[in-house]
Order: structure tokens, then sequence, then C-alpha cells
């Protein structure tokens, strides 16, 4: 029997909502067991992600990134995503690299927001024009119908063609007035530096952090991870791993137990703000745990459609 290969097409039978109820279904499941593997030629990477789930199954996430390819003409990052069945270990589908990625970082922060943010919330800035806060716009609109998005980019001329897009999207052109203005603040971008101040941060305000992901990554302070209460996706995969987490535990802003929860803890209620005026941070690391519980719901999804 042909191993299927599952592409964009699949975009049209996925939902947010659907999504993260698969995300959190996941997180009822035995621990995952996860594993990295980065291999480096000059300034060109592969990395391989691998993941197994008792009980849904086992993916491995194969990605070069080239950055020469853009003079090229050709993409910067390409890939495959494998899915192998629980029971048998046989190859059940072969899924886009870039669909997984997409749906698993967009859903992953929603998830997090779902928990954590006012369910009030309107004004939503975006730091950072890339593809991700393309697919935050997505993903936000889908539980809060009436989000409008404010956007702050590096470069101006960046942030008007991403607000050309869509009507409700307008551009900050001061980011500290921005933060101050906002709902919920979305991070999508490469800094290695904070962008994000914690004494800009007022009361009741939700963060959605997904840029950082190497130990030399930074989008806010330690003022705000002190400030605020702080979430993550997985413990496992951010806390030593992510300059997020590993600077401010290096220097004392917070500790470990300082994290509240995980998505491992949702089930027992500890994922939650407690107050209206409570500041929520939720780190979002990506871990291939992640891209095998989206993997498992686009090949459901595809396969009922």
């Amino acid at each position: 029997m042909t191993t299927p290969f599952i592409g964009p097409e699949a975009e049209s039978v996925l939902t947010w909502t659907g999504l993260i109820a698969a995300l959190e279904a996941g997180h009822r499941l035995p621990r995952a067991d996860i594993a990295d593997l980065f291999l480096y030629r000059g300034k060109d990477t592969m990395l391989d992600r691998a993941a197994w789930i008792d009980g849904l199954g086992a993916l491995v996430k194969v990605g070069t990134i080239h950055p020469g390819n853009a003079a090229l003409g050709l993409p910067t990052i390409n890939g495959i995503v494998t899915l192998y069945n629980d029971k048998t270990g046989v190859l059940d589908a072969l899924l886009d690299f870039h669909l997984i990625t997409k749906w698993k970082t967009a859903g992953d922060s929603l998830l997090a927001a779902s928990k954590l943010a006012r369910k009030e919330s309107k004004v939503f800035l975006l730091v950072g024009a890339g593809a991700v806060a393309r697919s935050m716009v997505q993903a936000y609109s889908a539980l809060f119908p009436e989000a409008r998005f404010v956007i702050w980019n590096r470069s101006p001329e960046g942030a008007a063609r991403f607000a050309a897009e869509d009507p409700r999207i307008s551009v900050a052109p001061d980011l500290e007035a921005a933060v101050k203005g906002a709902d919920v603040i979305c991070t999508a971008t490469m800094s290695q530096a904070p962008l994000v101040r914690g004494e800009w941060l007022q009361p009741g305000q939700h963060l959605d952090l997904i840029g950082a992901y190497t130990p030399a990554m930074r989008e806010v302070d330690d003022a705000a991870m002190r400030r605020a209460s702080v979430f993550v996706d997985s413990r496992a995969t951010t806390l030593h791993h992510i300059g997020e987490l590993i600077d401010p535990l290096a220097s004392g802003a917070i500790t470990e137990a300082d994290v509240k929860a995980d998505f491992y803890d949702i089930a027992s209620g500890a994922m939650r703000r407690h107050s209206a005026d409570e500041i929520t941070i939720a780190k979002n690391g990506g871990g291939a745990h992640l891209d095998l519980m989206t993997a498992a719901y686009v090949v459901d999804a595809w396969r009922k459609r």
C-alpha cells in the first residue's frame, strides 16, 4: 500500500479549535519520549526531532536550514515529517514539513492563550511580521472573534505590508506604547536581546513568547519574567534549553519553582490565571511531542474528510 503524502491541501479540513482539543487530549496520554539531533556544516544545519507517545504513535521530523538558498531563489528551510503507527511501527503518513510546523507552532500558543488570556481580550499585539505572526492572526481569531491586531516590526516597511493584508491589523510605530495598550502580546522574532520590558506590562495582560528557541535568544527581559506568572508548554524542552528561561534562572530573577505549570498540568487545573489583574507569560518551546500530536490530528482529519 502506498504511503500517503499529506500536503498544504489538508488545511481545508483543519480547525484551530480542533487542533487545541487534540493537543489537550495528547497531554492526557503518557508523557512523551523526545530527542533532538542537530548537525552543522558551516552556516547550514540539519535537525532531526523525534517523539514517541504510547497510545498515539511515533514521529520523526527532519529539516535542513540553508541560509544561502535565498540567493538561489530556493526555500531556506526544507524537510519532511514521518508519522509511524503506534502498534505496528508501520509508516502511516508522510506530511509536509511547513504544514506541521505552522499548525504546531501556532496551536501551541493558542492552547496557552485559551487557558491564560482573559476571555474578553480584544487587542492583540504582534511583535514581528513574519510567517508565525500571520499564523497567529488566524489562530487567535478562532477563539477571540472580536480580536483586532496591532503589528510592530523592526522594519516599518515589513509592518506596513503585513497590515495591508487585513483591515483588522494596524501598525504600531512605538513598541512601548503598543505593549501598554494590548490585552495579549505575542512575540515571534529572531531577537537575541529582550525587546519587551517588564516595566511596560499592565495588569491582566497575557504574553505568548514564540520566537526565542536557542540558548542565545531572548524576547522579554528579567523584569517581565519576575512580574508575571510563568507557564511553559513543556518543562523538559524549555527550562534548560532556551535563553528565555536559562537567563532569568541563572540571574535569580526566577526559580524553577516559579514556573507554575506546563501542558501536562492542564488536567489538574494548574494551567490557568488566578485573577483578572494577573500578568501571565507562556513560553512556547515547540517540542517534537507537539509535532506528533499535531501530525496525528492532521492525519485523522484528512482521513475523515
